[in-house]
């Protein structure tokens, strides 16, 4: 399958290949610890690359929702994460939210300092990737990618440009976003330490040798 979708140029590791084992989380809304791939704990950094964009049950599906159910080992991890009930009914909206909130504190506060996260900006749709030729068909303009060491920044400051945009432009993803709570994920992060989401944009452009990059934002963003 990877080799079907083009994935033939790095090594790539399936963390719960070899099956899962728990991640403690401190303080969280809901969970206490949940259950990662195995090899997980082989890394002492994590790069976190993510395509932003809309989705199904996340409303919106950044770095906190790749993070969250991207570790999640398939067999527990993504149950615990959407808090599935014994009659197989998942758990949606705000509850949802803070569930993935608490996965990503404890991913968070495994690395410290060493996890960095990528947003990509571009050919967003309401639906998440993995709908596949089933998604909506993008509506919203390229905006270009974010970097950031905080995890709540980045997907605020994603958010927020979004947000930003003309109604008419925006309202369907808007829409999406907040039909399920998707908005929540912020609010419980802060809640619980994960980040403060506060930030200021610094617009790194094609420059000449020895340009310093811009830097733009009266208001903090």
């Amino acid at each position: 399958m990877l080799e079907e979708n083009g994935w033939t140029f790095s090594k790539v590791d399936i963390m719960d290949e070899f099956g899962d084992a728990p991640l403690p989380i401190r303080g969280g809304l809901h969970l206490k610890e949940f259950m990662v791939g195995k090899h997980f704990f082989d890394y002492d950094s994590m790069l976190v690359l993510t395509h932003f964009k809309g989705h199904g049950m996340g409303g919106f599906g950044g770095s906190l929702k790749n993070i969250a159910i991207g570790c999640a080992s398939a067999e527990h991890g993504k149950k615990q994460v959407h808090n599935v009930q014994p009659d197989g009914k998942w758990t949606t909206g705000a509850n949802f939210m803070e569930h993935m909130a608490d996965a990503g504190k404890g991913i968070v506060d495994h690395f410290g300092r060493k996890i960095a996260f990528v947003n990509v900006l571009r050919n967003m749709s309401i639906d998440c990737d993995c709908a596949g030729v089933a998604a909506s068909t993008p509506t919203l303009p390229n905006l270009g990618i974010f970097a950031s060491t905080d995890l709540v920044a980045i997907d605020q400051a994603s958010i927020d440009l979004v947000y930003s945009l003309p109604d008419w432009v925006k309202h369907t993803f808007v829409k999406r976003v907040e039909s399920r709570e998707g908005l929540r994920q912020l609010s419980a992060m802060k809640e619980i330490g994960v980040g403060t989401g506060e930030y200021r944009i610094v617009r790194v452009l094609d420059k000449k040798p020895g340009q310093r990059p811009l830097e733009d934002g009266t208001d903090e963003a």
